[in-house]
């Protein structure tokens, strides 16, 4: 993200002539400056994708920049938003008992590499309160069984409202959200998944992997949807494997590439590189 920049613009629409013009001058109509942009025409679904930063003059609101550039959307027919970047989204973390997710986020959250406010971490377990609290963020005890499942995402959500949260991250949050919780968190959950999907989904992927004798485990970073394990892919990486690595050598490494890759995915997110393309994702790096 250009440091310079105090707005993003991103946009989708049909392919047509003309659209990088007439975005690019819209911009510099309202006196801004261009610091960043690049763009992509998906010539299979006919479909244009864009994302411009900028610098915007001293004293231009938000409000003011939309009503000069409505007319260029208008013309276009733009899926559009515009992104204040001096104003940080609002981060809740969910965790169970596996922490090192959660460790890699609360050190990049305390050494600022994320352009995010974390207003706090809930899981249904108490492990790593002592960690969360050393951090000076706010930890949320959560207990589920499968008979209290509906309260306990009550709760969750009545978090998510009171703190006006604009991302979930499920680190390593082994609890899966119901249809309902999904469908009102849409595009606003990103999970870590311990496998290369669409390999190996379900429970001790790492174990099926070695007894298959796979020569490389990775880790993908996606939104959550209803459908488990198979919402828009952000990022995804590998590491490779040797005939005499062990199970819990697979889960060490495993858990070094899960951590990174959700915390590019995260990356990617708050700085508003993903549009989504139907069930994939067009991410401008």
């Amino acid at each position: 993200m250009n440091s310079q920049a105090n707005y993003v613009l991103t946009l989708s629409c049909g392919d047509r002539k003309g659209i990088v013009a007439a975005v690019a001058n819209s911009i510099a109509s309202q006196n801004c400056n261009i610091c960043e942009s690049a763009q992509f025409g998906d010539p299979l679904e006919k479909r244009f994708f864009m994302r411009v930063s900028f610098t915007a003059p001293e004293g231009m609101t938000k409000e003011q920049f939309i009503e000069g550039f409505s007319p260029v959307a208008t013309a276009y027919d733009l899926d559009w938003k515009i992104h204040d970047l001096t104003v940080k989204p609002r981060v809740l973390i969910l965790v169970s008992k596996t922490g090192h997710c959660l460790n890699d986020l609360l050190y990049r959250n305390s050494t600022g590499q994320l352009n995010m406010d974390l207003v706090g971490v809930a899981s249904n377990h108490t492990a790593w309160q002592a960690r969360v609290e050393h951090e000076q963020i706010p930890f949320h005890h959560f207990p589920i069984t499968k008979e209290t499942k509906p309260q306990q995402e009550a709760q969750i959500l009545e978090l998510i409202d009171k703190e006006n949260v604009d991302l979930v991250i499920l680190a390593r949050y082994m609890q899966v959200l119901s249809d309902d919780l999904c469908r009102k968190l849409e595009g606003r959950v990103i999970n870590i998944h311990h496998s290369f999907l669409p390999s190996f989904i379900g429970a001790n992927p790492y174990h099926r992997a070695h007894k298959r004798g796979v020569k490389m485990v990775g880790a993908t970073a996606h939104y959550v949807t209803a459908d488990l394990d198979e919402g828009p892919i952000i990022e995804q990486d590998v590491s490779r494997v040797e005939h005499y690595n062990t199970p819990e050598e697979l889960v060490a490494q495993g858990r070094d590439t899960e951590s990174q890759v959700l915390a590019r995915a995260i990356k990617y997110h708050l700085e508003h590189r993903i549009l989504l393309n139907g069930e994939r994702t067009v991410i401008f790096k």
